[in-house]
C-alpha cells in the first residue's frame, strides 16, 4: 500500500528484512573515531543517513519483524500531533521488548489506559507543583558541590573529575526525593538494577531480524532480564508498602499512583500498575535529564565565551539567594538558552516511535496502513538545515533568545526534545527546573574545559534504531575536563580536569 503511494526504500529479504544491509552499510561507512562535535548521525545511524540521501525524507525499511516508515518531512511530522494515542500510539512491540524496563506504565500504553494514567500522573508535574520541588533539587545538588569542592581543594585548586556518575546519581536523587519521598541512597539499588536492565536489553537488541523470536528463548541474557525484572518489582513494591504505612503529605505522586491502582483492579493488576508507573518515573525521569546535564557541561566546556556569559548570569541570580526560587529561575535567560540549544543538538531520546492502530491514519498525503511503525528521528529534525539554517549543527544558544516558540526554525514542530502532540513528556517542567538549578549552582562554583585526553565518540547499540541515547548506554562515555573557576578569593584557575 505504501509503495503504491510512491514510498520507496531498500528491498528487504524474507526473514532478515534490511538488517544485513544495515550491517554492510555500517562497515562501509565507518568514520574516524575523531569526530566533529555534532557530526554523529552518520556514525549512529549510517543506514538511515544513507537511505535518507537515497530515497528522501520519507522511506520504508524492514527489520525482519517490523515494517518501519521513516518520516522526517516537516508536513508529515506536523500531522503526527493531531492523532490521538488511540489512533497513532506507542508501538505494540514496546510493551513486550521494553516491558522489563517500563512495565505497563505511561510510556508504553495507549488509548483509554493511557488517558487514565496520564490523568493521574500529569497533575503532579504541573508548574505549581514543580515550584515546590526546587528546594528538594537544591538539597540533592549540595552533596555534589561539596564533593567536588573537597576534591579540588585537596588538589590545590584543580583536578580531573569523572562527573558522569555524579550527575546521574544527582538526577536519580531528585526523582527519589521529589516523586517517592526517599533519597538516592535509599533507592540506589532500584536505579542500579534498572541500568543493568537497560544494558541487558540494549545488548539483546543487537539480535535484529529474528529478534522477536530470540527474546523468548531460554538464553542466559533472557534469564538475566527476567531476574532483574523480578528484583526491581519487589523493590518497588516494598517502597509502596512503606509509603502506605508512613504517609508523606509531600509525596503526592506515589500516593496518586497507589490510589489509581485501586480503580477496579485485582491485587495482581494493581501491583502491575504501581510497578509499571514507578519504573517509568524512576528510569525515564532521571536518565534523560542526567544525559542533558552532561551535554550542557561539555558544550559549555568547548565554548568558553558562552560559559562565561552563563556563569555571570548564574552568579548574579544566585548571589544572596539561598535557596533559589521560581522568580530566580525565570531570570536565568542565558542558562535556559544553553539548555534548549543542548536539547536541539543532543536530544536525549534519538527517536519518536509510533504505530498506526487504526486504518484511517494519514500523514501529509500518505495513508498509513494499520500496524505500520512510524519512526521520527529527532536527530535529523533538529539538524535539518532546511528548517534551521546552515548553522543547524553549530552551538548557537542565541537562536532561543526569544524562547522556543520564536526559535530560529521555520517550523516549530521540528524541535521535539520532549516529544510532539498529545504524548509530549509530562516531566518536561521538572527536567527544565532541575537543569536550571544544577547548572546555576555548578557554574557559580566551577568552570569547565576539555581534558587533553578527551575523545568525542559515539557508540550505537543495536541496528534497528531502538536505542535511547548515545550517552544513555553503559558503553558510551564522554570525557572532558573541569577546573575550579571561583574560589573564596575569586581567583581563576587554569589547570584542566576531566569528566
Amino acid at each position: 500500500m505504501l509503495r503504491k503511494q510512491g514510498i520507496r526504500g531498500p528491498k528487504p529479504t524474507l526473514l532478515y528484512g534490511n538488517t544485513r544491509e544495515m550491517k554492510r552499510i555500517q562497515q562501509e561507512l565507518k568514520v574516524s573515531h575523531k569526530q566533529g562535535t555534532n557530526n554523529y548521525i552518520s556514525t549512529l545511524f549510517p543506514h538511515l543517513f544513507l537511505w535518507r540521501e537515497t530515497y528522501g525524507p520519507v522511506f520504508l525499511y524492514s527489520t525482519g519483524a517490523m515494517e518501519i516508515l521513516q518520516v522526517s518531512h516537516p508536513d508529515m511530522v506536523k500531522d503526527l500531533g493531531r492523532w490521538t494515542p488511540s489512533e497513532l500510539g506507542k508501538p505494540t512491540y514496546l510493551k513486550k521488548s521494553r516491558k522489563a524496563l517500563f512495565g505497563g506504565g505511561l510510556f508504553t500504553v495507549n488509548g483509554d489506559e493511557w488517558a487514565y494514567q496520564r490523568k493521574i500522573i500529569a497533575p503532579e508535574f504541573f508548574v505549581e507543583k514543580i515550584k515546590g520541588m526546587i528546594q528538594l533539587i537544591e538539597d540533592a545538588t549540595g552533596p555534589v558541590l561539596e564533593a567536588w569542592e573537597c576534591m579540588i581543594d585537596d588538589s590545590g585548586g584543580c583536578r580531573e573529575i569523572v562527573v558522569d556518575d555524579y550527575l546521574r546519581n544527582l538526577s536519580a536523587d531528585v526523582i527519589a526525593r521529589a516523586c517517592f519521598g526517599s533519597s538516592f541512597t535509599k533507592g540506589e539499588e532500584i536505579f542500579c538494577k534498572l541500568r543493568q536492565l537497560q544494558k541487558a536489553i540494549a545488548q539483546q537488541d543487537a539480535f535484529v531480524g529474528l529478534s522477536a523470536l530470540w527474546k523468548y528463548l531460554p538464553t542466559k541474557s533472557n534469564q538475566e532480564i527476567r531476574t532483574l525484572d523480578e528484583q526491581v518489582r519487589l523493590l518497588i513494591l516494598e517502597v509502596a508498602k512503606e509509603h502506605r504505612h508512613h504517609q508523606d503529605p509531600h509525596n503526592g505522586l506515589l500516593s496518586a499512583i497507589i490510589d489509581g491502582a485501586q480503580d477496579g483492579r485485582s491485587a495482581a493488576e494493581a501491583e502491575d500498575f504501581i510497578v509499571g508507573n514507578c519504573k517509568t518515573i524512576y528510569f525515564g525521569g532521571h536518565e534523560s535529564t542526567a544525559v542533558t546535564a552532561i551535554w550542557c557541561l561539555m558544550l559549555l566546556a568547548t565554548h568558553p565565551e558562552w560559559q562565561e556569559r552563563a556563569r555571570a548570569e548564574a552568579m548574579e541570580v544566585c548571589r544572596g539567594r539561598t535557596p533559589l526560587d521560581g522568580d530566580a529561575l525565570r531570570r536565568l535567560k542565558i542558562v535556559t538558552m544553553v539548555i534548549q540549544e543542548t536539547l536541539q543538538l543532543y536530544p536525549p531520546a534519538s527517536m519518536m516511535m509510533r504505530e498506526a492502530l487504526t486504518d484511517d491514519v494519514r500523514l501529509g498525503d500518505v495513508d498509513v496502513p494499520r500496524g505500520t511503525i512510524v519512526q521520527v528521528p529527532r536527530l535529523m529534525l533538529h539538524l535539518d538545515k532546511d528548517a534551521w539554517g546552515a548553522d543547524a549543527d553549530e552551538f548557537r544558544p542565541e537562536r532561543f533568545a526569544n524562547g522556543v516558540a520564536a526559535a530560529a526554525c521555520r517550523a516549530a514542530h521540528m524541535y521535539v526534545p520532549f516529544g510532539h502532540g498529545p504524548r509530549t513528556c509530562i516531566g518536561q517542567n521538572l527536567a527544565m527546573v532541575e537543569l536550571k538549578v544544577v547548572l546555576a549552582r555548578l557554574l557559580s562554583k566551577f568552570a569547565f574545559s576539555p581534558s587533553p585526553t578527551y575523545r568525542h565518540l559515539f557508540i550505537q547499540l543495536g541496528l534497528d534504531g531502538r536505542f535511547i541515547s548515545a550517552l544513555s548506554t553503559q558503553t558510551a562515555r564522554l570525557d572532558f575536563s573541569t577546573y575550579k573557576c571561583v574560589d573564596s578569593n575569586q581567583r581563576k584557575c587554569t589547570t584542566p580536569l576531566f569528566i
